[in-house]
Order: C-alpha cells, then sequence, then structure tokens
C-alpha cells in the first residue's frame, strides 16, 4: 500500500517545490511508482514537471471540488514512473469554496483514498501558507517533510508549523507523523549554514534527514526548462542530493515496515 507525504512550511522559498519534483523524480529513478499532487496555486511543481499550466483542463481544483475523481485529473509526466495531479492559478478559489462544506479538511483525504495500491508514494506540495489547501494536505497525508532553508529565519515559523501539525494529530488525523526535517540550500563555505545544520540537529536529532540539500546553480536553472534535476543533469550535485535523499527514505521506510 503506497504512502503518503506532506512536503509543507509556511515559509516561502524554502525549497518545497524543488524537494517535491526532484524527490518525485528520484524515487521514479530508483523504480518507485509515484504520483505528484500540485496543491499550491503557484503550479510551480506542474511547470517543474514540464507542464504547460494554461493547457490543464482538470487538477487539484476539480480534486477538491469533488466534480472529477481522482483517476481523471491524473496526467502522465516525462519523468520514469511519476505521474501528476496539476494546479492551475483557479486554485486559488478553493479555499473560499470549501469554507461552507461539511468535513473540509477531507475533501483531498476522500478524493485520493483509492490511489493508495496504484502508488508505492504520493507526494504532496503544498503552498506557504497553513490555510484550508495545506490543512487538507495534512489530514490526507501518513507523514509530512518539513524543508528548513540552512539560512538566519531558517527556524522563525517552525514552532508555528509543528504546533499545526499537532492540531491536526489532535483533531484530523492521529497517526499523523514527521516523515523527517529536510535542511535545504546549505552552503558549506559559509559559518551560518553549519550552525543551522547544529541548531536543527540539536533540537530535533532523528527527525532530521541525514542527507542535506546544498546550495547548487544546476538545481536552480532546471525549472526554467520544466525538468527535474535528474532530467537536467544527472551528474550535478543536486541530482546526486535527491538520490541520496530518496535512497534514505525508502531505507528508512522498510525499517519501519
Amino acid at each position: 500500500m503506497g504512502k503518503i507525504i506532506a512536503i509543507a512550511n509556511q515559509k516561502g522559498g524554502v525549497g518545497k517545490t524543488t524537494t517535491t519534483v526532484n524527490l518525485a523524480a528520484s524515487l521514479g529513478v530508483l523504480e518507485k511508482k509515484v504520483l505528484l499532487i500540485d496543491a499550491d496555486p503557484q503550479a510551480n511543481a506542474t511547470s517543474g514537471l514540464g507542464v504547460d499550466v494554461e493547457g490543464i483542463e482538470y487538477g487539484t481544483y476539480q480534486l477538491l471540488e469533488h466534480t472529477k475523481t481522482a483517476r481523471e485529473t491524473i496526467i502522465g509526466t516525462d519523468s520514469p514512473n511519476v505521474d501528476l495531479i496539476p494546479a492551475h492559478i483557479d486554485l486559488v478559489a478553493i479555499e473560499i469554496e470549501l469554507v461552507d462544506k461539511d468535513r473540509r479538511e477531507y475533501m483531498m483525504k476522500q478524493a485520493i483514498a483509492d490511489l493508495r495500491d496504484t502508488y508505492d508514494y504520493i507526494l504532496i506540495d503544498c503552498a506557504p501558507s497553513l490555510g484550508l489547501l495545506t490543512l487538507n494536505a495534512l489530514t490526507a497525508a501518513d507523514s509530512v517533510i518539513i524543508p528548513i532553508q540552512c539560512e538566519y529565519f531558517a527556524l522563525e515559523g517552525l514552532g508555528k508549523l509543528l504546533n499545526t501539525i499537532k492540531s491536526v494529530q489532535k483533531i484530523h488525523n492521529p497517526d499523523l507523523d514527521i516523515e523527517g526535517m529536510l535542511l535545504t540550500m546549505f552552503d558549506s563555505r559559509l559559518r551560518l549554514s553549519n550552525q543551522v545544520v547544529e541548531e536543527v540537529r540539536k533540537h530535533f536529532a532523528d527527525m532530521v534527514f541525514n542527507t542535506i540539500i546544498q546550495r547548487n546553480v544546476r538545481l536552480s536553472e532546471a525549472p526554467s526548462y520544466g525538468e527535474s534535476i535528474i532530467k537536467y543533469d544527472a551528474s550535478s550535485k543536486g541530482a546526486e542530493n535527491y538520490l541520496n535523499l530518496a535512497n534514505e527514505m525508502v531505507t528508512r521506510n522498510k525499517e519501519k515496515v
């Protein structure tokens, strides 16, 4: 049975979408069947996999509205073993449209329930907020990956996110687990980067992935070509980092079984 993982942090620019796209592609290379759900109205994960956002007919909006089944919203991608439920700017309206509905936090959970048997991993790219979209993703997920940027304000807002996760565990999803905290945009030349790594490891110990995502020019360039780092430059440091993360995650999950 597949595992559903939300990639979340309400702070923008920490590497959520980069992680979702490249982790999905890396898991695909490891011959895992992956579904990426783009739950961010900015639709960067969609365009990052080479899909034309303007040409999208159905996606996450219809999924959450329950006007289309999950299988009707899935499209293929150029990344081996990776499928996508795309996003469009119309997803902005979903928070307002769901607000009056019963069990509004469970819309995604209900919609994707029957996909577990089709995929090894379902990754949800969350919006940089703690609104209804992110709440739906956390309610649907088995676990959450929290990307943390190796910069000065890295830990700012982390407490708020952890409190939200606790609230979701208490009210909507008691089985929600933290898959791991992922240190991103690491620059070994900067003392600050090393201090952030030290602080996060000191406070959260085993909750932190061993793999660190280093700052890498090729990683920044790949989305503008609509490609994952695996497709854009498989020999780059960024590709190596994300393949290591995929391997670490698969190994951790095997040990838990």
